[in-house]
């Protein structure tokens, strides 16, 4: 009898022991098959989690990291190897106008309102030519400062801190659909570099700090 309540007990721990074991396995094979999904289109993931979201989600989500991120220097990058962080995408083509300029300012005062969470966001500028290939139009700086001669130094100056980057007119056109479809898109990539929600004109600051301050508040990163 004391025999086999000892091999109870024994018995008893190794299922405490694997269902403790358990938790974490099962906790990241979970969490493996949800994104397995969400990338593939086939589950909101933030409409479950029940945020009213404002930005449009792309489904699937698209990563950066297969546009061939090319930096100023001409070093091809690979996106991910930069510390992960959320980032505010901005595309941008051989010219930026008033559309463009107005989404690079309304990112830069998002970016400041975050306060400091500010710490966890990036912005980066992705163009389909060379930075030194682009133009911008531009009548005068509100504070009657004389113009920067060229765009690089316009974005120096104006929006420091800002990454540049250049990707192939294709690789522009697919990871950027909305934004060819419609000029003034922006994006939000997660810290694994995925483009996961866009942005328009029409949303006001008030929405896209929602959605942001949701999305941090549930992140690790």
């Amino acid at each position: 009898m004391l025999q086999m309540n000892r091999t109870g007990q024994v018995n008893s721990g190794h299922l405490i022991l694997l269902s403790i074991v358990g938790i974490p396995v099962t906790a990241l094979l979970a969490a493996t098959w949800l994104w397995y999904f969400v990338v593939h289109g086939d589950l909101d993931l933030i409409g479950i989690l029940g945020t009213a979201n404002r930005g449009s989600l792309i489904q699937p989500p698209r990563a950066l990291n297969e546009g061939g991120l090319t930096a100023v220097s001409g070093t091809t990058l690979i996106y991910t190897d930069l510390p992960a962080k959320w980032a505010f995408l901005i595309p941008g083509s051989d010219r930026c106008e008033a559309v463009c300029q107005q989404t690079l300012y309304q990112t830069r005062q998002i970016h400041r309102a975050m306060g400091k969470e500010s710490n966890r966001i990036r912005r980066i500028y992705v163009s389909d030519v060379p930075l030194a290939d682009s133009h911008f139009d531009l009548a005068g700086l509100s504070d009657n400062r004389p113009l920067p001669e060229s765009f690089a130094d316009f974005l120096a100056l104006e929006h420091p801190g800002l990454r540049t980057f250049e990707v192939s007119p294709e690789a522009h056109t697919l990871l950027f659909a909305e934004y060819t479809a419609s000029s003034g898109v922006w994006y939000l990539v997660d810290p694994k570099g995925w483009i996961m929600m866009s942005y328009t004109p029409m949303q006001t600051y008030k929405e896209i700090m929602t959605d942001l301050q949701f999305l941090l508040k549930n992140s690790n990163e």
